[in-house]
């Protein structure tokens, strides 16, 4: 174990720690329920979820090979919350396994015809490619705001894409640990996914199968995704800034990489949620507006930075 990665295990349990204990209620002797009930749930639901993400955004960086997308400017997410819209009123009332079937298959398929836009852009303007994703998703969004509006679903609308904890307790998030195992898939996957990252050429000259590693890469952003978006809404800039900054200390290979990625996705959702909860204390704002603002300072940065090279 390297040292930046005993720091990071480090930081993550300090913030877990903190999660935890943080709240209005005190954890008396009378309220220790509240650990089971509560607090252990919701700071699992904020490992996962920001874990998940975070490999879900270098999956995808992967496969659009370009360091600016994640799902959340690929339209996956507007794709999800447009299939949940869908079977909500198509057949209301079903269980939310079906409803996350459904946001799944319709994030799959907005995130591949995000990729298949992509692969018509020029190369040489890598800013061309978020910048499309994110007026896809706009698209797509406007579609599914204008359904629920007909249809009475805007508070919906809200809640799905919103991303927030505070509604997380025991029996309510699940099925985020389904998005744990897609990340866990993915490390298997990895040395696959960096190679098709170089492309169809290089992949199919080192002998790999190209369109079988997209589709499964299609395949674990857009569970991860909807399973997310469906439990806790829809967390922005978590799959774009944390595979860059990792890519910056330890370089492009995935296998060594992407539990370290795993690891400063939850550490970022974590952190954000604490300040989320302690910002106006008592009361708590939508973890996605802390990362929306904290999101987008370190994405300027980013933009405004070049890497270091690396020896």
């Amino acid at each position: 174990m390297t040292r930046n990665t005993a720091i990071a295990l480090s930081t993550l349990a300090a913030l877990t720690i903190v999660s935890v204990l943080t709240g209005v209620a005190s954890l008396s002797a009378d309220n220790l329920w509240l650990l089971y009930l509560s607090r252990l749930p919701r700071t699992a639901a904020t490992i996962l979820a920001g874990a998940g993400l975070a490999v879900a955004g270098v999956i995808m960086q992967m496969l659009a090979r370009n360091r600016f997308v994640e799902p959340s400017t690929a339209g996956t997410g507007e794709s999800a919350a447009l299939g949940l819209v869908a079977i909500t009123i198509l057949a209301p009332g079903l269980p939310i396994w079906i409803l996350m079937g459904a946001a799944t298959t319709s994030a799959l398929v907005g995130t591949a015809i995000f990729l298949q836009i992509v692969r018509r852009l020029p190369r040489q303007d890598p800013l061309m490619v978020p910048l499309s994703g994110i007026v896809f998703g706009g698209i797509i969004g406007a579609f599914t705001t204008f359904i629920a509006y007909e249809r009475d679903l805007l508070q919906y609308i809200g809640i799905w894409m919103g991303g927030e904890f505070s509604g997380v307790i025991l029996g309510r998030y699940e099925y985020l640990w389904i998005g744990g195992a897609m990340a866990i898939i993915a490390y298997f996957y990895a040395d696959r996914f960096t190679i098709a990252g170089m492309g169809d050429s290089a992949s199919h000259s080192l002998g790999l199968n190209y369109r079988q590693v997209m589709r499964l890469g299609l395949a674990l952003v857009s569970v991860i995704s909807a399973i997310t978006v469906v439990t806790v809404g829809m967390i922005p800039f978590v799959g774009l800034v944390v595979p860059n900054i990792v890519a910056r200390i330890y370089g492009e290979n995935l296998r060594r990489t992407l539990p370290v990625v795993a690891i400063f996705g939850a550490c970022l959702v974590l952190f954000c949620d604490i300040v989320a909860r302690l910002i106006r204390y008592p009361f708590e704002i939508p973890v996605g507006t802390v990362l929306g603002v904290l999101g987008a300072i370190l994405f300027l940065y980013l933009l405004h930075t070049k890497a270091r090279a690396r020896a």
